[in-house]
C-alpha cells in the first residue's frame, strides 16, 4: 500500500464530491488518500437517486437542442434571487458539462439520459427536458471484497433489497404483475436473477440510481490505486504557519497524515448534527420533529474541522437544506415519498383537514409549504382504488397486503372520510369539506385550488395513462388510508464559504491555504432553492472536478483538456 501517512490530497469523506475531487485529482498527477468515517464508502451519494443537474450536457442535447447556456443562466438568476453567485454559477454552467465528458471518457462512470423537466419550468429559462442525467445501472460485484464496504442502498427505497431506476420504467412492471403476462414473467426473471445475487455475494448486486454512482465512482478510485480509509475519522485539522497541512485521524492506527497539496472537506453537510440544524432550522425551533433520511454519519465533521482551522459558516439561505417528507415506518426507519404524493387520488391536508399545497410540486416545495403552514407535518390521504393501484408511502400497491402497516399503525384506515379523519385526529368538517370541492374539479380532471397537473414537471412522475389529468381523480371509493408526513430532508445548503475553486475562506474573506471544501461541506450554489433533479449532485461533481483540477495546478480559466496523467 502506499504511504498514508503522507500524500498530495488528502480527501475526507467519500461521497460523489469528495472521491470526484480525489479520482480528477489524480489522473492529473497527484499522490491521493481518501478517508471515511464510517465503515462503508459512498456517503449520501449512496442513498440518493443519483441524478445530476448539468444543462447543456451531452445526453440532454439529443433530447433539448434548443438548450442554451443563457437559458440556464436566466434560470439560476431567477431561482438564486438575492442569493444569485454569479462567479460561481458561471464557473459550474461552463464546467457542468466538460466534467460529465471527462468522467465517461476517463473512468468507470457512466450516464443515460432522463426525461426529467427542471422543477419549474414556467420559471424564465426553465425547460421541459434534457438538464437533468442518471447514472447508468452498474453490476457492482466487479468491486469483488470491496463490495462488502460499499454502503447499500436505503432499505424503505427497496423492493426485497432489490433498487429500481429513478425514473421507476421498471417499476410498473411490478405493478401489473397480476395484469400483464409480461410483466409477470419480467417479476419472476428479477426475483430468481436477484435471488442468486444474494446467495453468491450476500446482498443484490445490480445497482443503479446513487448506489451505482458511488460504486462506479468507487471502482475507478480502486483502479487509480487511490486507497479509501474506512473507520477513520479525521480529528483535527493541522496547520503550520497560517496554512492546513494535513490531519491528525484516529480508527485503528491514529496518526498525522500530512497533505502537500491540500486537505479536502468532504463530508456531507450537517443533515445529523443534532445541535447545528436545532439551532437553524425552523420547525425545530417551533417544537416539530425532524426525521432525516441521510446517513448518520454526515454530523457536521467537515463544518466544524473547517471552523476550527478558522474558516466562515453562515446559515444565510431562506431554505437551509433541501426538504423532504417523509414518514416513519415501524421497524423500517424513514420513506421519503418521492412517488406517491404525483399519483391521482391522492391530497395532503393539514390537522384542520384543508390542503396547503400543490402535491405534485417537487418534494421540497412540498416541504417548504408544510414548514410554512406552521405543523410541518401533514397527512397524506387516498381511496381505495388508488392505494390498491400505487401505494401509499411504504405500503404497496396490490397484490401486496396492507395488513402489516395497518397492525403497526404506521397505515390510518376509515370506512368513511368522517372515520378516518377520527382515526388520524383531523378536522372531520374539514376534511370532508375539503374532499368535497376537491372532488367537483377532479371529477373534471382539474385542481381548482392550486392547478395540480399543469406543468410538466407535475405530469412527470404521475400516471400518463389516467386521463385527462395524470395527476388528478377524485376521492370517492371507501375505504380511505392515510400516512402521517413529517419533515425531513435530502441534505443541507448551508456550508463553508469558499472560492469558486472551493478554496476555504475566513471571516474576513481569505483564503486559507491548503484548505478546500466539496459537497454538502460548502455553501450551495442554488442559494436555497431546489431547481431541478440533480442540483446537489451535480454541483458537487462539477466542483470536485474543478477542485481536483486547481490542486494539480488547472486554473478555471484553462479550457484545454489534458491527457490522462
Amino acid at each position: 500500500m502506499a504511504d498514508d501517512r503522507q500524500c498530495d490530497v488528502l480527501v475526507i469523506g467519500s461521497g460523489a464530491g469528495g472521491l470526484a475531487t480525489a479520482i480528477t485529482a489524480k489522473k492529473h498527477g497527484l499522490s491521493v488518500l481518501v478517508i471515511e468515517k464510517e465503515a462503508v464508502f459512498g456517503g449520501t451519494t449512496a442513498f440518493s437517486g443519483g441524478v445530476l443537474w448539468i444543462p447543456g450536457n451531452s445526453h440532454g442535447k439529443k433530447n433539448n437542442p434548443d438548450d442554451t447556456p443563457e437559458a440556464a443562466l436566466r434560470y439560476m438568476r431567477a431561482e438564486t434571487g438575492n442569493w444569485y453567485q454569479p462567479r460561481a454559477v458561471e464557473a459550474f454552467l461552463k464546467a457542468g458539462p466538460r466534467m460529465l465528458d471527462w468522467f465517461e471518457r476517463e473512468t468507470e462512470v457512466r450516464f443515460v439520459p432522463t426525461l426529467y423537466p427542471d422543477y419549474h419550468p414556467t420559471v424564465e429559462g426553465g425547460v421541459d427536458v434534457g438538464r437533468s442525467v442518471l447514472a447508468a445501472p452498474f453490476d457492482s460485484s466487479v468491486l469483488g471484497g470491496e463490495l462488502r464496504r460499499l454502503r447499500p442502498p436505503l432499505s424503505t427505497i427497496t423492493f426485497m433489497g432489490m433498487m429500481f431506476n429513478s425514473s421507476n420504467a421498471d417499476i410498473k412492471h411490478f405493478f401489473n404483475v397480476t395484469k400483464s403476462a409480461s410483466s409477470f414473467s419480467y417479476v419472476v426473471k428479477r426475483l430468481l436473477a436477484h435471488a442468486g445475487e444474494v446467495m453468491r455475494h450476500g446482498r443484490g448486486v445490480q445497482v443503479t440510481s446513487g448506489n451505482a454512482l458511488a460504486a462506479r465512482l468507487v471502482k475507478s478510485c480502486l483502479d487509480l490505486g487511490i486507497p479509501i480509509l474506512t473507520e477513520t475519522p479525521a480529528l483535527r485539522l493541522v496547520k503550520e504557519g497560517g496554512a492546513v497541512i494535513g490531519a491528525e485521524v484516529g480508527g485503528a492506527v491514529p496518526r498525522t497524515i500530512v497533505a502537500k497539496r491540500g486537505v479536502v472537506l468532504a463530508c456531507g453537510g450537517y443533515a445529523q448534527d443534532l445541535a447545528r440544524r436545532a439551532g437553524i432550522y425552523p420547525h425545530l425551533k417551533a417544537g416539530s420533529d425532524h426525521h432525516s433520511p441521510v446517513p448518520s454519519g454526515n454530523a457536521g465533521d467537515g463544518i466544524r474541522l473547517g471552523e476550527d482551522a478558522g474558516g466562515a459558516f453562515d446559515a444565510e439561505y431562506p431554505q437551509a437544506a433541501a426538504w423532504m417528507p417523509v414518514s416513519r415506518v415501524p421497524g423500517k426507519g424513514v420513506f421519503p415519498h418521492l412517488l406517491d404524493r404525483y399519483k391521482p387520488g391522492m391530497i395532503a391536508v393539514l390537522a384542520d383537514g384543508r390542503r396547503f399545497t400543490n402535491e405534485s410540486e417537487s418534494y421540497h416545495d412540498v416541504g417548504a409549504a408544510m414548514i410554512a403552514s406552521g405543523e410541518a407535518s401533514a397527512w397524506l390521504i387516498c381511496d381505495h382504488r388508488a392505494i390498491r393501484k400505487y401505494g401509499l408511502g411504504h405500503a404497496k400497491p396490490a397484490p401486496m397486503p396492507l395488513g402489516l402497516w395497518l397492525r403497526s399503525g404506521y397505515l390510518k384506515k376509515g370506512r368513511t372520510l368522517s372515520e378516518l379523519a377520527r382515526t388520524c385526529g383531523i378536522d372531520e368538517k374539514g376534511l370532508e369539506e375539503t374532499v368535497t370541492t376537491y372532488n367537483r374539479g377532479a371529477r373534471e380532471g382539474r385542481d381548482d385550488q392550486f392547478r395540480r397537473g399543469e406543468t410538466s414537471f407535475n405530469r412527470y412522475l404521475a400516471d400518463p395513462d389516467h386521463k385527462p389529468n395524470p395527476t388528478v381523480a377524485p376521492l370517492q371509493q371507501g375505504p380511505f388510508y392515510a400516512v402521517r408526513l413529517e419533515m425531513g430532508d435530502l441534505g443541507t445548503f448551508d456550508g463553508l464559504k469558499t472560492t469558486v475553486p472551493g478554496e476555504v475562506l475566513d471571516r474576513e474573506g481569505r483564503v486559507i491555504p491548503g484548505l478546500f471544501a466539496v459537497g454538502n461541506d460548502r455553501a450551495s450554489i442554488m442559494g436555497g432553492n431546489y431547481p431541478g433533479a440533480g442540483i446537489t449532485l451535480g454541483p458537487a461533481m462539477t466542483f470536485g472536478w474543478l477542485t481536483g483540477r486547481y490542486l494539480a495546478g488547472i486554473s478555471l480559466d484553462d479550457t484545454h483538456e489534458e491527457e490522462s496523467a
